[in-house]
């Protein structure tokens, strides 16, 4: 006696959400659109790269199908939210981008992978004022001491700028003991916001930094016989669960498409060629 086959309700229900799932993905081929990838990217960036950084993620996103978390800090320094404390209590991270010497240095640490690191822009120094307060001449080195000792306080940042600023820009130009006195060194802050609301009287930063906040006026750079050019780059965290997301995210960021958004920030693009 012959039987016939039976399939029950549920296999038939699996199938069914199967061929329906391949549809979906042969969909999104057809258009050119990528289906979602799983896993979301931990990304720490300095303020230097910051404003690109902001402007660019979300188009990273939409593009790969995936969420990118950020967290933000210095490059340098042992405040509590800067890149290398991060770090070190080991909060997730698969891209870092910040200062080149300090990426190299999290490199030798062990905390990034060798190799992997790729300049993204130069990044330089320049001075605020409090907006509406009067702008004073740094364009040439000796306008630029004069208006130091002129000022009545300066506020500068706890990364690359500001370590410049204290170790080398003073003593290059024979000032030192008159204004470090009255220079304050800024943790866990923008530059710019200490000046817009009137705790310092002029502010000095990566100029990307400064650019963005409001209630300020940004005068200019220092002048190119004094002038300090750092390097951003990225790189793959050792601990990232997403290396290959995390390659994908900086072959992004160091694309000719980026860089127009880039330059617009106050950086210049060091484009992948």
């Amino acid at each position: 006696m012959k039987t016939t086959p039976t399939f029950s309700l549920a296999r038939l229900t699996r199938r069914a959400s199967l061929l329906a799932a391949a549809s979906v993905l042969a969909a999104c081929g057809s258009f050119g659109i990528a289906p979602p990838a799983a896993g979301d990217i931990h990304v720490m960036t300095s303020g230097g790269f910051t404003a690109a950084y902001n402007e660019l993620r979300p188009g990273f996103e939409r593009s790969s199908g995936r969420t990118v978390k950020t967290a933000y800090g210095a490059s340098m320094g042992n405040a509590e939210d800067s890149i290398p404390s991060r770090l070190s209590r080991n909060e997730p991270a698969d891209v870092v981008i910040l200062a080149r010497p300090a990426l190299d240095s999290l490199v030798a640490q062990g905390k990034v992978v060798p190799g992997s690191q790729v300049d993204l822009v130069r990044s330089s120094i320049g001075f605020a004022v409090r907006k509406g307060a009067p702008r004073p001449d740094i364009s040439t080195v000796d306008a630029l001491k004069r208006t130091l000792l002129a000022a009545p306080s300066i506020a500068y940042s706890a990364s690359a700028s500001g370590t410049y600023y204290e170790t080398e820009l003073l003593k290059k130009l024979g000032i030192e003991d008159q204004v470090k006195p009255k220079s304050k060194r800024i943790l866990s802050e923008r530059v710019g916001t200490v000046v817009a609301r009137g705790d310092a009287a002029l502010g000095l930063q990566q100029v990307s930094e400064l650019l963005p906040i409001a209630g300020i006026d940004y005068i200019g750079p220092l002048p190119a016989e004094v002038q300090q050019v750092t390097v951003f780059s990225a790189g793959i965290a050792t601990a990232s669960k997403q290396p290959d997301a995390a390659r994908q995210l900086i072959r992004y960021l160091n694309s000719p498409e980026a860089a127009p958004t880039i330059a617009k920030t106050g950086l210049e693009p060091l484009t992948a060629r």
